[in-house]
Order: structure tokens, then sequence, then C-alpha cells
């Protein structure tokens, strides 16, 4: 049995086959996912999971080089606003860059895979650009 909290096998195997620079989008449940990115669909119902515990749970796992979110996002904050501002205190997140809603939906084009959570407030999503170790 694994150590750490993750123990979704599609979201754990999907962080260990991560590259410097692949991006991980956290997702509220209406982004809509681009034809040929995969998706990992963790949403239940609506609020379950939320954006927070999921992104608290993949960055138990995942090294993260920087961030980004929409400038949506700042002007009307969903409650997974105060976590991420906690964690990118923390160092968790590295850098931060903003972009408009339709700039941020099209970097979901380069994404690796957008994880689909159960958030049902508008512009509550984040993309995570993968670090290394080393």
């Amino acid at each position: 049995m694994k150590k750490t909290p993750l123990l979704n096998i599609a979201l754990s195997r999907l962080i260990a086959s991560l590259g410097h620079g692949d991006i991980v989008i956290i997702a509220d449940a209406g982004l809509p996912v681009p034809n040929g990115v995969e998706l990992i669909d963790l949403a239940l119902t609506q609020g379950v999971p939320d954006v927070c515990s999921t992104l608290s749970t993949v960055l138990s796992e995942m090294q993260v080089q920087s961030h980004v979110l929409a400038h949506e996002l700042l002007q009307m904050p969903c409650p997974a606003l105060s976590c991420i501002d906690m964690h990118n205190t923390r160092g968790d997140l590295g850098s931060r860059s903003l972009l408009d809603h339709n700039a941020f939906k099209a970097l979901c084009l380069r994404a690796k895979v957008i994880v689909r959570t159960g958030e049902c407030r508008p512009y509550c999503n984040i993309a995570l650009i993968a670090g290394v170790t080393f």
C-alpha cells in the first residue's frame, strides 16, 4: 500500500509519468476538455471532490515549477483560491502566471491531462507545470 495520500491509480500513474514542463490541469466540472487531451474524471457530485482537496493531494506527489490561473478567478474568487494561495505561500506552486479565461482554455490544448473535479464555481481551475526534483 502506498504511503502518500494519493490513492487514485490513474492520477498516481500520470504523476509518475510527468516530464519537466508537462501541464496538468485541475479543473472545475464545467471546463471543456479538448479532443485528444486525457481526462481523469474524479467528479462524483456537485462539490465532490473540490479543487482544494484535489490540489492538496496532487501536490503530495507532484513537483511543480509554476502554475497558471485565469484572471477571472481573482475577480470572482472561489473557496479554492485561499487554498491555492496557501500552497503558493508555502512554495509548493512555484511562480504564478495569469491569463484570461479564453487563453487558459487554449493552454488546455497543450495539457498532458485534465483532472475534472466536482467543483461547480466558474473559473476555479489551475494549471500545474511540472518541475524536477534535482
